[in-house]
């Protein structure tokens, strides 16, 4: 794609639908098999249609020139007959508004006064704060010391998905590289549903399209993600191997800021680690086992 584009390509409605309706078969659609051979992977236009009970025309339509002006009654139809989850059911609608909507400026984003405070007085656990893209807008010391090289980037290059992407550190930090990568990808397709007209998506999307394949395909496979919780991997080069627990807690009258804390289980060798992390200390020869 070109960076320079004032809107991301494939993050809109007619991609979304094509990506959807190749993933799901006839079998798993409940539908009778069809005798000869299919020469397109998942759905045909007309069996979604069908499907979703709207004419093949009206579907072909919307594969073509997008969401504008669709129901909410279409929209629930289409979610059924894909078998969207919560999640990619608020994606497909998002990316039906966005259609809608106009370009307009949008200001830089800043931490919230209440949430900054929260990130510098925590010094136990890596807290960071995520905003529009996966911008990292605050992070406390541990944190830095837990993502290595972070800290090495200037405050504005600072992206959670330009961090796993193009910081050599990180492909060695995760010890599930792929998982954390995809994720961080679907967790940007989202974010781009809400803002198709956001130049400064464009610009990452551009930039990591260009340099990382796995991120091009990635992207090109529109699955979407969105982080509340989970458990992540981590071989530290100071620290060695652990595993922290991360909750992902947003504002309820700020949806575009996410505080992100991760934790360990209390008395495990990946508590240990962290402590000594935290006290910027490696390991002795008895120190954290090997094992989180």
């Amino acid at each position: 794609m070109s960076p320079s584009g004032r809107d991301v390509p494939e993050t809109g409605f007619p991609g979304f639908l094509r990506s959807r309706r190749a993933r799901i078969t006839p079998e798993q659609a409940g539908l009778p098999p069809h005798s000869g051979v299919r020469r397109v992977p998942g759905l045909r236009r007309e069996e979604v249609a069908r499907l979703a009970g709207v004419s093949i025309d009206y579907y072909i339509q919307l594969e073509r020139g997008g969401g504008a002006g669709v129901s909410a009654s279409v929209l629930e139809s289409l979610a059924r007959a894909l078998q969207l989850n919560d999640t990619e059911r608020a994606h497909l609608f998002a990316l039906a508004h966005s259609a809608q909507q106009r370009p307009r400026p949008r200001a830089p984003q800043r931490p919230r006064p209440g949430l900054l405070r929260v990130v510098e007085t925590l010094t136990e656990v890596p807290a960071f704060l995520l905003g529009y893209r996966l911008d990292i807008l605050a992070t406390n010391r541990l944190a830095l010391a837990l993502h290595v090289g972070l800290g090495d980037l200037h405050a504005d290059e600072r992206n959670m998905v330009r961090y796993v992407f193009v910081h050599d550190a990180a492909r060695t930090l995760y010890a599930d590289w792929a998982e954390t990568a995809r994720e961080v990808v679907g967790a940007l397709r989202l974010h781009a549903s809400h803002h198709p007209h956001d130049p400064q998506l464009a610009q990452l999307v551009g930039e990591l399209s260009g340099v990382d394949r796995d991120f091009r395909r990635w992207w090109a496979e529109h699955d979407v993600y969105r982080p509340q919780c989970g458990s992540t991997r981590y071989n530290h080069p100071l620290v060695g191997e652990l595993t922290l627990d991360y909750e992902a807690l947003n504002a309820p009258d700020d949806p575009h800021q996410a505080l992100v804390l991760s934790t360990a289980n209390p008395g495990s060798p990946s508590e240990k680690a962290l402590r000594l992390l935290a006290e910027g200390r490696p390991p002795t020869s008895d120190g954290p086992a090997s094992r989180a």
